[in-house]
């Protein structure tokens, strides 16, 4: 069978299920100006939800089946839980026309074209910074969705943060990567504003430097394009301040614990994929 192109001039998106990583994604898709926001609906009973999706221009449909009805871009963002259920009660209403989209974590591809009985599949993992516009997406590609397809939804998910193309054979890895990974930034900016209030810093300064020193080194390290290695070594001078502190790091195995952490995250995921 022949698949339909995405008209890219006026194609329509509509998200299943209205949280948090589709108002994300929503936001930044319309701020953006990748696409405006009355080319983007969502249904949900909340008020409150359905207010965060009107303040930015965001169309709300009664139902699901109107979602579905109004898209040729439909994104499954609902808790993986109910992603079969859901999927199975909309079934009836994909045509190959459309392209089905899911950020649900742990889904498989195999398991979402089965049960929407729809191959024209592209399975995303966001990030939580997503919210915020610095998001790490990385996405595989279903059995009949095109190359154009694939540009398409990377064009979407770049409005909030970068994107990247990998078989899906590697999102166990991605997830305990990307997808846990805030977490284990979060901690070390608690414990970097710790260690500036035990050297005798206020609370609220240290915590402030904790974390803009952090994103100042992630934003060396991506747009520089060096090695972290060698910006780790730009800092350390002889017998310098730096470098004590990084050998603390390394007789406390730093580098090893974050290491089993990604590895530990990555194992859990395939546990719960497989279940």
């Amino acid at each position: 069978m022949e698949i339909v192109p995405i008209s890219t001039e006026n194609y329509k998106i509509g998200f299943i299920g209205a949280g948090n990583m589709a108002e994300s994604i929503a936001k930044g898709v319309a701020v953006s100006g990748v696409l405006p926001p009355h080319r983007i609906c969502t249904s949900h009973s909340n008020p409150s939800r359905r207010t965060v999706f009107e303040s930015v221009g965001v169309k709300l449909v009664p139902n699901n089946n109107a979602v579905v009805e109004e898209s040729d871009v439909v994104i499954f963002s609902v808790k993986p839980q109910v992603v079969k259920d859901v999927a199975m009660q909309l079934r009836p209403l994909f045509s190959q026309k459309k392209l089905l989209v899911s950020v649900a974590a742990g889904v498989k591809l195999k398991d979402l074209q089965e049960w929407t009985g729809h191959s024209r599949f592209i399975r995303v993992m966001p990030n939580t910074p997503s919210a915020v516009g610095e998001g790490a997406s990385v996405m595989s590609l279903g059995a009949t969705a095109t190359k154009e397809d694939g540009e398409l939804i990377a064009k979407l998910f770049g409005a909030v943060g970068k994107v990247w193309q990998a078989d899906e054979k590697l999102f166990d890895a991605v997830t305990g990567l990307s997808g846990s990974g805030p977490s284990y930034i979060y901690l070390a900016i608690e414990a970097l504003a710790d260690g500036g209030v035990a050297a005798g810093l206020p609370r609220k300064l240290a915590l402030g430097l904790a974390s803009q020193t952090v994103l100042g080194a992630a934003s060396m390290a991506t747009k520089t394009g060096k090695h972290p290695g060698q910006l780790k070594d730009d800092v350390a001078s002889p017998g310098g301040t730096t470098i004590a502190g990084i050998h603390e790091l390394e007789k406390s195995g730093f580098r090893g614990i974050l290491m089993n952490a990604v590895v530990a995250a990555a194992k859990r995921s395939r546990e719960l994929s497989q279940n």
